[in-house]
């Protein structure tokens, strides 16, 4: 890890050339974690002059009152005067557990792993769901000065049928990750090394996919992205591949167009 840390500091800028377009895309993608790294990852995309998109919900950090609190305040800003682009990703970290039949209502098993509630399983009406989306597409909003994308993801990537019909109604569009686009953060350092990670990423990524890292993961014991991201990034531009964010992603960019969210401030759901 050591000798990927001293080559990283090492590694050329391959710039995107503003007069080529970007034909050979990949969506980089962070979704938030600790934000033990984010500063790190900050000056990475900045030197590489590489834009992504963060999803983002309110959870744990080691420093300040949560990915969205007002610590982080400043980072969020500067991120977006850079160009880079945001979405929700629950505003509790609300990973999808079920759906739940019965009379009356949509209803889903969640369990938020953010929040005063972390931890328990909740059941959540179709409204209710769409708030926890919402909630965090305002703070993005307010910290950023920039509309979030009409997009989501849903935390662990668990989805049903059913809750993505009910995300798309009130306005957002869920966004997942290649196969070969899984980047391996959130495994375990000492089955997975960055070096392997690396390797692998480099050889199975193709134009279009769509990757997925965080912000910091609590329980990855060897960090990735300080050995990972930036011989990552300068790898793929070597083959030819350029960075995107998702509004010019094909499968997204009409929805973007065509669905601006409207951010309204909304009542507190009640209790079901």
């Amino acid at each position: 890890t050591g000798v990927l840390a001293l080559a990283a500091m090492a590694l050329p800028v391959l710039a995107q050339s503003p007069q080529r377009p970007c034909t050979q895309a990949v969506y980089l993608t962070f979704d938030t974690g600790h934000m033990g790294v984010s500063p790190l990852i900050a000056q990475v995309l900045q030197r590489q002059q590489v834009k992504v998109t963060f999803f983002a919900a309110q959870e744990k950090t080691q420093q300040g009152d949560g990915t969205l609190g007002q610590h982080w305040a400043p980072w969020w800003k500067a991120r977006a005067a850079e160009g880079h682009a945001f979405a929700s990703h629950t505003w509790d970290h609300a990973y999808w557990r079920a759906d739940l039949d019965g009379p009356g209502d949509v209803r889903f098993r969640i369990r938020p792993s953010a929040g005063q509630q972390a931890g328990q399983n909740l059941l959540w009406s179709a409204p209710q769901y769409c708030d926890n989306l919402h909630q965090a597409a305002r703070r993005l909003q307010a910290l950023t000065g920039q509309t979030p994308l009409p997009l989501f993801r849903a935390p662990g990537g668990k989805t049903s049928a059913r809750l993505l019909e009910t995300a798309r109604q009130c306005g957002f569009a869920h966004v997942g990750w290649a196969d070969a686009g899984f980047l391996g953060d959130e495994l375990p350092s000492e089955r997975y090394s960055n070096a392997h990670l690396l390797q692998k990423a480099l050889k199975n990524i193709r134009p279009g996919d769509i990757l997925m890292a965080h912000l910091g993961i609590w329980s990855r014991q060897d960090p990735w992205a300080p050995a990972v991201l930036e011989p990552l990034i300068v790898g793929l531009k070597a083959r030819g591949l350029c960075f995107a964010t998702l509004r010019e992603h094909p499968q997204y960019r009409d929805w973007v167009r065509q669905q601006p969210l409207q951010l309204t401030q909304r009542k507190p759901p009640t209790a079901p």
